[in-house]
């Protein structure tokens, strides 16, 4: 391979080693403006669109184990690619599909697996991550609010009881 293939080579295999997933997309139908806008969307959520020659990617997924890849690396292939919050770049490419009608997924690729394309449209249907966290915290916090209102009703009880005791014996003083 020339010097200059390796040093694609090599850009393309650091990228996608620190990304968490990606997701292979065909883009033939896709015009410039069009690409712009889609990488501006992506840019929010710190994700690429990168185009690479299914050729030179093969080398990288052939160097970083990346197996079961081959079904999306015919055609024009384009990777969305990041490591922020996966679910929420899977929506904005399914959102970006229903409207242009340009794009298709072909597969994804996550935690060292493949993934179909309607597995990589499931994920574009989950909440996203900080939401996902929310829930996680509120569902940890749950049991400790319960225990607090069971220890605060008990502690009125106990007001009451001696409260009442005591009207009583100021009746019984009377």
């Amino acid at each position: 391979m020339r010097p200059e293939k390796q040093a694609i080579v090599a850009e393309i295999k650091q990228q996608v080693s620190e990304a968490t997933y990606i997701i292979f997309v065909d883009f033939s139908r896709i015009n410039t403006e069009q690409t712009i806008a889609l990488r501006r969307k992506l840019a929010e959520q710190k994700t690429r669109f990168q185009v690479v020659p299914n050729r030179l990617f093969k080398v990288v997924a052939g160097e970083l184990g990346m197996d079961g890849l081959d079904a999306a690396l015919k055609g024009p292939t384009a990777l969305v690619f990041g490591a922020e919050d996966a679910a929420a770049t899977a929506k904005i490419v399914q959102d970006f599909i229903k409207e242009q009608k340009i794009l298709s997924v072909k597969m994804g690729w996550m935690d060292g697996e493949a993934l179909t394309a309607a597995q990589v449209e499931h994920l574009a249907t989950l909440p996203s991550k900080k939401t996902l966290q929310g829930m996680f915290v509120a569902t940890l916090a749950a049991p400790m609010s319960n225990l607090v209102g069971v220890f605060s009703q008990k502690l009125a009880s106990l007001v009451y009881v001696l409260k009442a005791a005591a009207d009583k014996k100021g009746e019984g003083a009377a």
